[in-house]
């Protein structure tokens, strides 16, 4: 008899974990995935802006994992990863704009001297006499990062260098997110007995090999996402599911249209708060351990404009904390991955939009662009006449990693029955190598699970 799988959520996550049921299980399984969405894909989109594709959702991945190379490489598109050109960020702070500064991780200096021209000399004596001072850290302990880098470097730390890099990639800020989740390797230096913040920093630095730390697809994520879709052989549902029960034989789904589907083994790849939902009448404690998961929303206003314009040669600008601007980071798109062949005759680039209770998410798009074209008026001195706009919305998009994330998700996968697993980026990170890892893990608890009696 034919296995089913069904995968609920169309997303990078869901389609990963569909194309690994294929790689795996062969052309006999019927795999079903369930997205109301016009389009798969989930938060990677691309969009074509100034007759050029571009990435308005997702536009990176960190290339010293090995989950997004190696699936291109599987794929067959090995050829189209691309790096950066090599230019480096800068730093709003104070109304400058500063280098990003080096020695640093996640922001947080090895030393005084990576923080000189962005905090008061006061913070740069207290950061220099850091080492000095009794470090109380518990082993296993979770705090919030702020309230760590704050008690020992100072807050002018936190909001100049720290919340700019973890905005950029949570959508929130460091007294919010996590020591584990958002710094690991600091966390296992701490763990390991480092005397200091300032040591274990110097100790969890990863060594500088002289290569990109970003890559990105020639071609946008879209090259990625058909490519998977092609590969996999799915049956798309283009509706949301409603309700899974639990039967002799496995699951029934029932979908927003009414129909119902029988699956062997479901694989969920929806957010948080839709699995909390979904969960409550067959795994009440995984369903309580997700609604614990908050989410922020997100926008981002990509714009071509006219070859030409004076932009510095960097990669973007991270905004620290209290800065009169509407962004909180923008990408010169152009000048960080180069023209890709298309000629130069337009120039792109991307603006974020959105921390965690930021209204600024809710404005219209009139204000968006607005706010954009004023953000680099004051950044850059210069005026530009987009040729061609996208405003894209990501609303409840970017979860929340509070102290205790992993504990809270080890709680989250221990409810589930055996024939259920979840993916996606609440759990084990929010890139999108992190999401294809999560995929290749509930894959393989599905099809090695033995079915509950």
């Amino acid at each position: 008899m034919t296995s089913t799988y069904c995968v609920v959520g169309g997303g990078i996550s869901g389609l990963a974990a569909a194309y690994r049921l294929r790689a795996t299980l062969g052309a006999a399984p019927t795999i079903t995935v369930f997205d109301p969405a016009d389009r798969l894909g989930g938060v990677l989109r691309t969009e074509t802006l100034g007759g050029i594709g571009v990435d308005v959702g997702a536009e990176a991945f960190v290339a010293r994992r090995p989950e997004v190379p190696a699936l291109l490489s599987e794929l067959g598109l090995a050829d189209r990863e691309r790096t950066t050109t090599g230019v480096r960020p800068l730093l709003y702070n104070r109304r400058r704009l500063h280098p990003l500064p080096p020695g640093t991780l996640s922001g947080i200096p090895s030393s005084p001297g990576a923080m000189a021209g962005l905090v008061d000399e006061e913070t740069i004596a207290r950061i220099a006499g850091e080492p000095n001072r009794r470090l109380t850290f518990e082993p296993g302990s979770d705090p919030a990062l702020g309230t760590l880098v704050g008690d020992r470097f100072g807050e002018q730390v936190v909001a100049a260098s720290v919340d700019p890099l973890i905005g950029g990639v949570y959508a929130g800020s460091a007294a919010t997110v996590g020591l584990r989740s958002a710094v690991p390797g600091l966390a296992a230096a701490l763990d390991a007995g480092a005397p200091s913040l300032t040591a274990a920093v110097a100790r969890a630095l990863p060594r500088a090999t002289g290569t990109p730390v970003f890559g990105a697809i020639a071609g946008g994520y879209q090259v990625l996402i058909d490519a998977l879709v092609r590969r996999s052989g799915l049956r798309w549902v283009q509706a949301a599911v409603t309700q899974i029960d639990p039967v002799a034989d496995g699951w029934l789904l029932r979908d927003a249209a009414g129909g119902f589907h029988h699956a062997d083994r479901v694989v969920m790849a929806v957010p948080a708060n839709t699995l909390a939902r979904l969960a409550t009448g067959f795994a009440p404690r995984t369903a309580a351990a997700a609604s614990g998961i908050v989410s922020a929303s997100s926008v981002v206003v990509a714009l071509a404009v006219p070859a030409g314009a004076a932009f510095p040669d960097n990669s973007g600008v991270l905004v620290a904390t209290g800065e009169r601007l509407h962004a909180k980071a923008l990408t010169l798109t152009s000048r960080k991955w180069g023209n890709w062949g298309y000629g130069g005759k337009v120039e792109l680039l991307r603006l974020s939009f959105g921390r965690f209770g930021d209204a600024r998410t809710h404005a219209t798009e009139a204000e968006l662009v607005g706010w954009a074209v004023q953000d680099l008026e004051t950044l850059f001195g210069v005026m530009v006449d987009p040729v061609e706009v996208r405003v894209q919305r990501w609303p409840a998009a970017m979860p929340q990693y509070r102290p205790g994330h992993a504990a809270l998700v080890g709680e989250l996968r221990a409810g589930l029955p055996p024939t259920v697993a979840v993916a996606g980026n609440y759990l084990d990170g929010i890139g999108v190598p992190a999401c294809i890892a999560a995929a290749d893990r509930a894959v393989a608890a599905v099809i090695s699970a033995t079915p509950a009696p």
